[in-house]
């Protein structure tokens, strides 16, 4: 499994950091595993969200099995950074479209699903994002809004506010390695696993 988080200025650490933990780990121990940190730029300081700045390894790829999108600054709508300004501008809708055509499962962390929906990968899907945008998601046709931690929903994966990050990459873990390896993660990063997800 190939997985990329794209950054881009604005980005909610937690949404970012959380899944970043729990990837490269696995990536630290498995060789058929790999986990980089990208923006449409190539390598490049990336400021986030709280103030915190992150060096990216360089450019999405053409086609990850995994493409994980943050959110951050959804509901700034007064800054020229974060998820809001990301739709306005298009390019990372567009290229999340283009991935996901190619064969990529797209996944996003709280407002990330914003740009998912942006990318119209949303129609016809089950989804979730940050509580406090739920009626923002509700606004795009054919989308299935679930209030839940994570929703699967085949190639489209997301995950509510930004600590349910880390329960999404642990279902992405699963997924590929089967339910020891995600526990394996889990018990690695001492995170309790919540019951049930969507």
């Amino acid at each position: 499994m190939h997985a990329e988080i794209l950054l881009f200025d604005g980005f909610d650490e937690l949404d970012a950091m959380g899944p970043w933990e729990v990837l490269a780990g696995v990536a630290a121990v498995r060789d058929d595993v790999t986990a980089r940190l990208v923006t449409l730029e190539g390598a490049r300081e990336v400021r986030a969200d709280h103030g915190a700045v992150v060096r990216a390894h360089g450019g999405l790829s053409e086609r990850p099995d995994v493409l994980l999108v943050p959110g951050g600054g959804w509901f700034d709508r007064t800054t020229e950074d974060g998820a809001w300004a990301e739709a306005r501008r298009g390019d990372i809708p567009r290229a999340i479209a283009e991935r996901h055509a190619a064969g990529s499962l797209v996944a996003s962390v709280c407002t990330g699903a914003l740009l998912l929906a942006h990318a119209g990968v949303l129609r016809g899907r089950r989804a979730t994002t940050n509580r406090g945008a739920l009626d923002d998601l509700r606004g795009f046709e054919g989308v299935e809004v679930v209030d839940a931690r994570v929703v699967d929903d085949g190639d489209v994966v997301t995950a509510g506010g930004p600590v349910c990050g880390i329960d999404l990459a642990l279902a992405l873990v699963g997924r590929f390695g089967g339910a020891a390896m995600a526990e394996a993660a889990a018990t690695e990063i001492h995170y309790e696993r919540p019951a049930a997800l969507v």
